[in-house]
């Protein structure tokens, strides 16, 4: 009879660490990939030629990957103006620039007297992209002079 329950002992004991084993899962779901939004404070919609508007903004993630890394680039559709980091940094259209701060200051300088349009894109190194867009029009005064 001791046997028995010698047996049924060590066999329980292995049923019950074969479940345990099983349980586990090697699978564990780790994300790398969390989604990011731009965030601006309001900007000037008027502007005259070498005037410097500020654009305040903020990188806001869903969740934080140490090893993601942000870039942010520009293009001008309409206008001519300068763009720059607040590092001092001059963007060049369409290059791509590393983003170091989450929160950061941009600076655009007009340099010219029409409608100025600046697109902002930031995207991280999985891919994904966000746009903001900045429209300037010309201030003029009631005798049409800047």
């Amino acid at each position: 009879m001791k046997r028995i329950k010698s047996f049924f002992g060590i066999t329980a004991w292995l049923v019950a660490m074969m479940l345990l084993a099983l349980a586990c899962n090697d699978d564990m779901d780790i994300n790398k990939v969390y989604a990011f939004d731009l965030v601006c404070m309001p900007v000037q919609k008027k502007i005259v030629q070498g005037e410097v508007a500020e654009i305040r903004c903020q990188l806001i993630k869903e969740g934080d990957y140490q090893d993601t890394k942000f870039y942010i680039r520009m293009f001008q559709p309409d206008g001519v103006g300068e763009l720059r980091m607040d590092d001092g940094t001059v963007f060049k259209p369409n290059d791509l620039y590393p983003l170091e701060k989450e929160t950061f200051r941009l600076y655009y300088t007009s340099r010219s007297k029409d409608q100025q349009v600046i697109d902002v894109y930031v995207e991280d190194s999985f891919g994904q992209v966000v746009q903001k867009t900045f429209s300037f029009q010309n201030e003029q005064t009631e005798d049409g002079e800047e």
